[in-house]
């Protein structure tokens, strides 16, 4: 029994409140334990609930479902919080950005499973010695675990007398698969201007008590830049004058909160004028900053990306009938859906379980969304 989202939808109010690729997720769930839930169930039941979980099963073209989560993207842009900074009053604020709905839940699942094997190809030596770090915690709030692509970068001048900023001649991994695909994703979505397409990125790893201390990012890195968070909520603490209390414990003007996957966008003020840190968060936490470098910084070894030139924001107008449908048979080949067609679910992230690359577990992802 397949159905038309809108249907669907209207026939089940509850319903409404999820993204298709979330509702597909269900389908897999409900079908792979289909059996389990209705072991003792009389004939009739269990052919309800058939129907039910099958009734789910949405014959929705791609493209058409990528634009419909797109439009339904929530963005809030009204930040405000005004201090005195260099003998003028602003708002420090200005040019911050906060998106959610960017990457559905089965998404962020992919996305932390490819992190922790990530993380845990660097604990085995297989990345570039400056791509891992993990520092030995020696106090509260220090010894997080990052992993640079792209580009290494110097957080404070080093043993070397490098300052703080891009190492142009150190070699580092290149930006992974699926990160190029949240990427293309940022950029036709409207989170990041085609403009300034990420060619780097790290990504943070926090256990409970780790935090970032105040900073305003380097200025190697060109405005916008954003951050996508995972696992647990956190806020973020701005301010032109940001005060350290504690160890992992800060003072700001605002305190911002960051739901889990959502999209922070820095640029204005809120990126060169306001600092920012993120306190000791209570639980485990994953961070990845997406940076486009200015193009004289960037390492002597660095090529961009193929796959990452010319990506175009999807259209707001929705008279256009090539939005949902393409007329383009190469291209419908190429679509793959950015979720996974395991036939064994897995409600639950996994904190720590290592279940290799990402290219060697069974995920279709969508390059295009």
């Amino acid at each position: 029994m397949t159905g038309d989202l809108d249907l669907v939808r209207k026939d089940d109010p509850f319903l409404t409140q999820y993204q298709p690729s979330d509702l597909r997720d269900a389908l897999e769930f409900l079908t792979t334990w289909l059996p389990f839930l209705s072991k003792d169930l009389c004939h009739k039941c269990t052919q309800i609930l058939s129907d039910r979980i099958r009734s789910l099963d949405l014959e929705l073209d791609g493209e058409k479902e990528d634009y419909i989560r797109f439009m339904n993207v929530k963005r809030k842009k009204d930040y405000f919080c005004y201090e005195r900074s260099k003998g003028k009053t602003l708002n420090v604020l200005e040019g911050l950005e906060l998106h959610s709905g960017v990457f559905s839940a089965a998404e962020q699942k992919i996305i932390v499973e490819e992190v922790y094997a990530l993380e845990e190809k660097g604990h085995r030596g297989e990345l570039k010695e400056q791509t891992y770090s993990a520092p030995k915690k020696w106090m509260r709030g220090n010894g997080r675990v990052t992993i640079q692509f792209g580009c290494c970068y110097n957080y404070a001048t080093d043993k070397m007398g490098n300052p703080p900023g891009i190492l142009q001649k150190e070699t580092i991994d290149p930006l992974p698969s699926l990160f190029k695909v949240m990427i293309r994703r940022l950029v036709r979505w409207h989170v990041l201007p085609p403009t300034c397409v990420p060619d780097s990125c790290i990504v943070n790893i926090y256990e409970e008590g780790d935090c970032i201390p105040p900073h305003i990012d380097n200025q190697d890195f060109v405005r916008p830049f954003c951050t996508v968070s995972f696992l647990s909520d956190c806020n973020i603490i701005f301010g032109s004058n940001l005060k350290i209390l504690n160890a992992g414990e800060f003072a700001g003007a605002i305190a911002i909160p960051l739901p889990v996957g959502s999209v922070l966008v820095l640029n204005g003020n809120g990126a060169d004028v306001a600092k920012h840190c993120v306190p000791a968060v209570p639980t485990k936490r994953i961070s990845i900053t997406f940076r486009k470098m200015d193009e004289s910084k960037r390492p002597i070894w660095f090529v961009p990306e193929p796959d990452l030139q010319g990506i175009q924001p999807l259209s707001y107008e929705t008279d256009k009938e090539r939005r949902f449908d393409s007329s383009n048979s190469d291209d419908r080949t190429r679509r793959q859906p950015f979720r996974r067609h395991s036939t064994q679910s897995e409600p639950h992230y996994s904190t720590r379980t290592r279940q290799g690359p990402i290219h060697k577990r069974r995920f279709r992802m969508n390059p295009d969304s």
